[in-house]
């Protein structure tokens, strides 16, 4: 496999096995627990399930805040893909160097104001909420973190969530909810770098058990042209019927080994 990449033009797709090697767990890995995330018809149902996410999502932000690129994002930095798609929230790809890049999910080290749409830094946010739940938080530490940045937390009763500091409309994280469309533009983004690559290049996908259609569409679109799809990952995926190749493996010690082989 790492023969036939050599030389090729990639676009890569990656998802939230590429960071498990950063201490940030996977929703579908092989012997990940069953969860599901608050859908986006849920966060906008109203203040109490805003309460419940950003209490979670409060103390996660700590823990995932401290984690750092690993390996296999400083393998496709050097890499350095034609585009490099991710599914991943956590910012660890622009950490490593990575610039050619679309967050197809956003980035939960922003948030935008559901009233006026105005985005602010996450970690001004942070600030707002510890402030305000001192003692909440004192005595909820403990919890265990999940993939999208929050929390197992049952008892939210109690956090204070503020509103908006310009027109104290409800906030929410910067990324794409279950539920939610991803911005037109960087889809097209996406699709116009995949058909760019032609027969002679290749899609890389690593870490994504394409579960859902915002990455598998790229799959599907590349084998459509013809174009070869290489795919890294724990556990079968959606699109390994379209997969010209199919590694059953991590990632990092992959990506590492295809970047020093492309120099």
């Amino acid at each position: 496999m790492l023969d036939f990449l050599d030389g090729r033009p990639l676009v890569a797709l990656t998802g939230a096995g590429l960071s498990t090697d950063s201490g940030i767990p996977d929703y579908r890995g092989p012997g990940a627990p069953v969860r599901m995330p608050m859908t986006y018809q849920e966060f906008v149902a109203g203040p109490g399930q805003q309460q419940r996410y950003w209490a979670r999502s409060h103390l996660g932000w700590a823990r995932m805040g401290h984690a750092e690129p690993n390996a296999g994002h400083r393998a496709l930095a050097r890499l350095d893909p034609e585009l490099l798609i991710t599914q991943n929230v956590d910012g660890l790809h622009e950490a490593a160097g990575s610039r050619q890049l679309v967050a197809l999910h956003g980035r939960v080290s922003e948030v935008v104001c559901l009233g006026c749409r105005r985005v602010t830094p996450r970690a001004a946010l942070q600030e707002r909420l510890a402030h305000l739940n001192a003692g909440w938080l004192a005595e909820h530490a403990a919890a265990a973190m999940r993939p999208d940045g929050d929390v197992e937390l049952e008892q939210t009763d109690g956090f204070v969530v503020p509103g908006c500091a310009e027109c104290e409309g409800p906030l929410k994280p910067h990324v794409v909810f279950f539920g939610e469309n991803v911005p037109a533009e960087r889809v097209a983004r996406c699709y116009a770098a995949v058909d760019a690559l032609g027969s002679a290049g290749a899609l890389l996908v690593a870490g994504s058990s394409l579960t859902v259609m915002s990455g598998l569409r790229f799959v599907k679109r590349a084998a459509r042209a013809g174009t070869p799809v290489v795919i890294v990952n724990r556990g079968t995926t959606r699109g390994d019927e379209h997969a010209t190749y199919r590694l059953g493996t991590g990632c990092s010690e992959f990506l590492t080994a295809l970047a020093a082989g492309r120099g």
